[in-house]
């Protein structure tokens, strides 16, 4: 092809469109040198990786990875150890909003990132703040008698069902969020298409008896959400404003109503990174006084069994999934798109990812393969 004497101007504009056109890869430099994170006037404390014993070497290739897009579209990575934030960096890529398309965009310390179902974790943690401060007596406690407008729904063995089943996805409610939240049939886009999410959650059929058989479902969670409301007439956003935002130092996020003031519980937070983080310690140092260190164990080392082709030891607390990694307990709180807080207590390492790979389920280079091959690896 020959090339015609167009202006200089113009063929930077053909550059830069060629260059932002859909699918054509973004090149970057991978160069990276290893700085400590900022000290801020957020509480978190400062260190760096030698002090902790964490070995730079995998943390370096890691980033440099990232960097060159072998590990596709991670947004933000800290790494807390030891009770100090020792790696924070932040890196471009395509994101979303909830599901409105920003397109390619620089992701920095300040940004909301939309946190998906790590928002179920979180409505958990309400609940357990509503234990411990005598909003709920009991969890072990049938839920009909927090609804009792839809009391025509609750027959057989639906009269059984508990929070703690509504925590550990025990339900035994007809749900499926095996396929893609794009197509019609998934329960928990029907759960937000429909007129009242919450009927729409009670009146499914029963599959199995409550407390036998888990099943992801976004509608569990909802629920917990509407019970929160019930007992202390705040919704959950400004529940958790109050009751956990406020006590750990959070002071930005959105949260996307599913109808009328009703939040979106399964996955309408939005937090920036090092609040995710901020959080994430409440579970590291027993609940800070927030939520029991009973709570704690209940929602990460006292799981119920789950299938799974990719992780051993597969469990699933409160709303947080655990397995083991080499016979290393991890606890992992996790979002559609790459989202992550992982729990390791072995090595009281504390681990954030967010990234944009929303809807993508077939990475191998994923959130998780960061952590498992890099990460923690690098523990000494």
């Amino acid at each position: 092809m020959l090339m015609k004497n167009y202006s200089p101007f113009l063929l930077i504009f053909l550059l830069f469109a060629f260059n932002n056109c859909g699918g054509q890869k973004r090149i970057r430099s991978t160069e990276y040198t290893y700085t400590i994170p900022a000290q801020l006037a957020d509480s978190i404390a400062i260190g760096n990786l030698q002090e902790v014993g964490i070995d730079s070497l995998p943390i370096i290739q890691l980033t440099q990875l990232i960097l060159a897009d072998t590990f596709p579209n991670i947004h933000s990575l800290l790494i807390y150890k030891n009770n100090k934030l020792v790696y924070e960096n932040y890196f471009a890529g395509k994101d979303e909003e909830i599901g409105r398309k920003l397109g390619y965009i620089e992701h920095g310390l300040n940004d909301l990132h939309d946190c998906r179902s790590i928002t179920k974790s979180i409505t958990s943690a309400c609940i357990g703040i509503a234990v411990k401060n005598g909003f709920i007596n009991n969890i072990d406690h049938p839920i009909a008698s927090y609804f009792p407008q839809y009391a025509k729904h609750f027959t057989g063995q639906k009269q059984q069902i508990t929070i703690r089943h509504l925590l550990n996805m025990t339900s035994g409610l007809e749900w499926n969020e095996d396929i893609s939240y794009r197509d019609p049939r998934n329960s928990e886009l029907q759960m937000d298409g429909s007129a009242d999410p919450i009927e729409f959650i009670i009146s499914r059929n029963m599959v199995a008896a409550p407390g036998t058989t888990w099943n992801y479902n976004g509608g569990n969670t909802q629920l917990l959400a509407q019970i929160i409301q019930k007992v202390s007439g705040q919704n959950i956003a400004k529940f958790a404003e109050q009751h956990l935002f406020k006590p750990l130092g959070i002071q930005q996020y959105e949260w996307r109503s599913l109808y009328k003031d009703v939040p979106a519980a399964a996955s309408g937070l939005r937090l920036r990174s090092r609040d995710l983080l901020k959080f994430g310690t409440l579970y590291m140092h027993e609940g800070a006084g927030i939520v029991t260190p009973n709570w704690v164990k209940q929602s990460l080392q006292e799981p119920i069994k789950r299938p799974s082709k990719r992780d051993s030891d597969a469990g699933y607390g409160f709303q947080y999934w655990t397995y083991t990694i080499n016979g290393i307990p991890i606890q992992e709180a996790k979002g559609n798109g790459g989202q992550r807080i992982f729990f390791c207590q072995q090595y009281q390492l504390l681990v954030v990812i967010t990234a944009g790979n929303y809807n993508n389920w077939d990475i191998i280079n994923d959130s998780k393969a960061a952590f498992e091959k890099y990460i923690l690896p690098a523990m000494q």
